[in-house]
């Protein structure tokens, strides 16, 4: 196993467990399952391990784990805030306790603000006091290190990592997402304030491995290579020296080894010009079921009525080349749930944007095709009511 080091020089694994996906066993994580595979990248030299308020059992789970295998000063846990549930100063210590209780420590080692779309969700926890309560937290040791993870544009997530003095961050980013979310310029921000980066969804959720086009799995197979799809992905990201922990939501012992195996052999700025050229003939071969030719180069804003058009078009285009509930709820969490609304709709066709396409793009067009597709009625009306209750008004008490 290799690893980088966190911003106070601590060794992490360049392989994270991901704790969302354990396989079940009737309703409930089939623990036993999930130890064998826990244990296997522990041995392995996996000391990152994550998990969330939010993901069912997952918590609790892993602490009997680390437990009963007397391995909880071995390694480090990263859990969340359930930021979006936080209505008044209270709810974060009874939030936090909970997790405590679960995981049974006394302390988290790496403690993120979960699922932050926009800097207001960060205001709103400044405005009950989380400056203060994190300042009270890292004092006692019950938390060694406050972070955040991102879903959002790359404008509101670096107002968010400018804001504060943060010791690690957390966002999505793949070779298909380079320049979306977060995307490398906000992976090479927080690089260069020291502030070491996790990466989430290295392999969109598997997709990049279960949903490539036949043309893509090709490509990698001619290559000579003899990398799956799945170790073309993780590869790519080790090859990047910003990148320091990449999750993987493992749930077999033959995932954990194979994943480990990759983290133990890749070292940073080893993929050859061969290796990117089959990259790009994959990502080629995944957007030919795009509907838009968008490049997210962000030639077209910004738009002067807020108008996210590369975000759009790219939830647009992913209704295709994944599924029609991953493109919606990847508009969701990126576009729609962002304070200040960027809907299609606000467009009043002014056409400064087409202007400056370089790819020519009819962009009032396909916005109007992309928010029909993306926002019918029921789906329009679940994103009115999600931003009401993540917007609403908050108590200090």
């Amino acid at each position: 196993m290799q690893y980088r080091n966190d911003k106070y020089g601590n060794p992490l694994s360049i392989l994270g467990f991901g704790c969302m996906r354990f396989s079940k066993k009737g309703n409930a994580i089939d623990i036993d399952k999930a130890e064998k595979e826990i244990m296997t990248a522990y041995r392995n030299g996996v000391n990152y391990f994550d998990t969330a308020y939010i993901y069912p059992g997952s918590e609790d789970a892993i602490g009997k784990i680390f437990e009963r295998n007397q391995i909880r000063d071995k390694i480090n846990i990263a859990t969340k805030l359930p930021q979006y549930m936080i209505s008044n100063a209270a709810a974060i210590d009874r939030y936090f306790n909970e997790e405590l209780s679960r995981l049974r420590t006394d302390h988290v080692d790496y403690y993120l603000m979960h699922h932050l779309t926009d800097v207001a969700m960060w205001e709103k926890l400044k405005s009950v006091g989380i400056l203060e309560w994190i300042k009270e937290k890292k004092a006692s040791g019950q938390i060694r290190n406050i972070g955040f993870s991102y879903h959002g544009n790359t404008d509101n997530f670096l107002k968010i990592l400018n804001d504060y003095d943060w010791d690690i961050c957390q966002i999505q980013y793949n070779y298909l997402d380079e320049v979306t979310q977060a995307g490398r310029a906000g992976l090479q921000a927080a690089h260069e304030k020291g502030i070491p980066v996790v990466i989430m969804e290295p392999l969109r959720g598997g997709k990049l491995v279960n949903m490539l086009p036949e043309g893509a799995k090709k490509a990698m197979k001619e290559s000579g290579r003899g990398w799956s799809p799945a170790e073309y992905g993780l590869r790519w990201l080790y090859d990047q020296p910003e990148v320091t922990v990449v999750l993987s939501g493992m749930n077999s012992e033959e995932m954990v080894r194979e994943n480990c195996k990759t983290a133990s052999e890749t070292a940073a700025g080893s993929l050859t010009p061969e290796d990117f050229a089959v990259l790009e003939v994959v990502k080629e071969k995944i957007r030919e079921k795009e509907k838009v030719g968008c490049t997210g180069c962000r030639y077209c804003m910004p738009c002067p009525k807020g108008v996210d058009i590369p975000g759009i078009f790219r939830c647009y285009n992913a209704m295709y080349t994944e599924s029609k509930t991953q493109g919606r709820f990847q508009f969701a969490q990126t576009v729609g749930l962002t304070k200040e609304p960027a809907f299609a709709t606000q467009c009043i066709q002014c056409g400064k944007c087409e202007q400056h396409c370089p790819q020519s793009i009819p962009i009032r067009q396909k916005l109007k095709e992309a928010d029909k597709a993306l926002r019918p009625l029921p789906y329009k009306i679940g994103i009115d009511i999600v931003r009401a209750f993540m917007f609403r008004k908050v108590s200090a008490k």
